[in-house]
This record gives C-alpha cells, sequence and structure tokens, in this order.
C-alpha cells in the first residue's frame, strides 16, 4: 500500500514539475478567453469518436477472449474499457488492472488471462504507433527531426559517465542472482510464492497466445484500424473549435496524434505534463506563437481529459445498477 502510495506520489510530482515547466511563461489571463470561447460543439463530436474508438476496442478484446473460452458482451467490455481509461488518470496503469478486474466481476474471466489479452493489445498498439511514427517521419521529416533534436539535446550530453554506477550495481544484482538460483534452486521452484507466480505466467502466456487462434484476423485488424483512425480524429476535430487552430493541416492532426499518444504513455496521470510539453512544443513548428501552442495542449488534454471521466463516471454507475439487480444483464 505505502509502495503504491510512494509511485503515485513520484508519479504527480514529475507531472506538477512538468506542468510548472512547460507552463512557467504562460499567460493564463489573456489564453483563458481563448479557451472560454472554444466551441462545444467540437468536443461533442470528440465524444462520438471517442466511444466508437473504445467500443472498437472492446469488440476487439472479445476476438482475443473467445479462444480461450470466454464471450464477454460487447457492453460488459465497453465499461471495463471505459473504467480503465478513468482509473488511468487517477494511477499510471491502473487502468489495465480496472480493466481485468471488472470484467473478472461482471463474467468470471481470470484476471491473468484478460491482463494477457491486454497485454497482447498493447504490444499491437504499440507496433501501430511505431508504424505511424515511420509514417509521420517520412511526411513531415524536416518539422520532426527539428523538434526531436531540439527536445532531447543537451539532455544526454555528458550523460554516459553517470550510468556507470547503475551498470555496475545491475551486474552485480544479476551475478547475484544466478548464485542463489544455483545454491536454492529446489527450495525456490517449490515455494508458494514461485508456484503463484508460475500460474500466474501460465494464464499470462496463454492471453497473450490467444492472437494465434483468432476466428476472423480481417476483422481483428480492422478494429484496429478503426482504433487509430478514431483516434486521430478525435484530436483532429478539436482543432476546430479554437480559431487560432482552425486552419492547421491533416499532417499537423497526425503529428498531434503521434506525439500526443507518447506523452500519453508517459507514467504521469493521464500524461498530465508530458503531453503539454511535447504537443505544446510541436504546435510552434506548425505556426503557431508558444502560447497558442500550449493553449491548444490544454484544450486536447483537458477535452479528452472530461470526456474520458465522464464516460468513467457513466460506466461506474451502469455496472452499479446492473449488479445492484443481480446483473441480469451483464451475460446478454
Amino acid at each position: 500500500m505505502l509502495k503504491n502510495i510512494f509511485k503515485y506520489v513520484i508519479s504527480l510530482g514529475i507531472a506538477i514539475a512538468l506542468l510548472y515547466w512547460t507552463l512557467k511563461d504562460y499567460d493564463f489571463a489573456e489564453n483563458y478567453q481563448k479557451l472560454k470561447s472554444a466551441n462545444l460543439y467540437w468536443i461533442l463530436v470528440s465524444a462520438i469518436f471517442t466511444l466508437i474508438a473504445h467500443t472498437s476496442r472492446a469488440i476487439r478484446s472479445k476476438m482475443l477472449l473467445e479462444p480461450l473460452g470466454y464471450k464477454p458482451s460487447t457492453l460488459n467490455s465497453t465499461l471495463a474499457i471505459l473504467m480503465g481509461y478513468f482509473a488511468n488518470y487517477l494511477v499510471p496503469r491502473l487502468g489495465e488492472v480496472t480493466r481485468c478486474t471488472t470484467l473478472t466481476t461482471t463474467d468470471n474471466i481470470p484476471f491473468e488471462k484478460t491482463f494477457g489479452t491486454v497485454i497482447t493489445e498493447r504490444i499491437i498498439d504499440f507496433i501501430l504507433l511505431f508504424v505511424l511514427l515511420l509514417l509521420n517521419f517520412i511526411l513531415e521529416f524536416d518539422r520532426l527531426s527539428d523538434f526531436f533534436l531540439g527536445f532531447f539535446k543537451d539532455k544526454f550530453e555528458g550523460k554516459l559517465s553517470s550510468l556507470t554506477l547503475p551498470i555496475i550495481v545491475i551486474i552485480c544484482i544479476l551475478i547475484g542472482g544466478v548464485i542463489i538460483w544455483k545454491l536454492q534452486k529446489e527450495k525456490i521452484l517449490n515455494s508458494p510464492l514461485v508456484k503463484k507466480i508460475v500460474q500466474l505466467g501460465s494464464g499470462l502466456l496463454e492471453g497473450l497466445t490467444s492472437i494465434k487462434n483468432l476466428k476472423n484476423p480481417i476483422a481483428f485488424i480492422g478494429h484496429s484500424v478503426l482504433i487509430w483512425t478514431m483516434y486521430y480524429l478525435m484530436a483532429y476535430c478539436l482543432f476546430f473549435a479554437l480559431p487560432e487552430t482552425a486552419n492547421l493541416g491533416l499532417l499537423a492532426g497526425l503529428s498531434t496524434l503521434v506525439i500526443g499518444a507518447i506523452g500519453i504513455a508517459a507514467p504521469t496521470p493521464g500524461g498530465l505534463g508530458t503531453y503539454h510539453a511535447l504537443v505544446g512544443g510541436l504546435m510552434v513548428l506548425y505556426g503557431l506563437s508558444s502560447d497558442s501552442g500550449k493553449t491548444l495542449a490544454i484544450f486536447l488534454h483537458g477535452s479528452q481529459m472530461i470526456i474520458t471521466i465522464i464516460f468513467g463516471i457513466i460506466s461506474f454507475l451502469i455496472l452499479f445498477i446492473l449488479k445492484r439487480n443481480k446483473l441480469p444483464q451483464l451475460n446478454d
């Protein structure tokens, strides 16, 4: 418990530090009026794309669970995913656990098997993100190369010597681990903890390899493409909500999707801080002022956070109502 609290405090501290570093020279008074005048219609459109993306993700996750003998309803899977994304805004990586435990409650699916399929999904999404990153670099090489060189320059210069001690420590730990294994192999293998880990690992492996037994691989690929298309539209349509960003092109939307996804994946609550630093800096390369770029980053992140929180709360209420009625509809 204390360990989790410590990790959360560290994560939140990093987010606050990044936000301060990004917004320390930001004119809140002037830019607040821009945010206040944003066209709410486009937030509603973004919310629709968000719901489509998460429903498609729910259907795709069902495809991975079916070879394992489990068939949760689309409703259950969607609610679990929406609650998972909501949880990620509270504690980084809590969403995956929330999603798996929700399906364990509603459909009696073992946690480790659901978690294995979630890892498979993450691997697939990482591959797709990497493909989009390559495509983005090809199409916007000059902008993105300048952005990354400018963002990371001097951050690693002269740092190699500081890695010497950690490398030595890691090597010593590995050598010590090998020695302990050689001396206590039988005792370790027969311990209850190791048996539990082996059981968990077996379930994870089964979930991970479920992709090879898909009944409809074409539909799985189609949903994967649809999910990322919706992610793109979720952000791109919000450009039109602010007069200063309404003329940003399709490639600016692609760059925002890719760089924003990297920011969201960082170990801070909902990508807080990292998203603002990356996307805010990126938008300067598309002709926006520093303040306008930060305003767009705040608007994009804030809009998606509000949408996610609302969907998460609604999902929780639906599950509560259905559970109170002894889940008569959860397995339809």
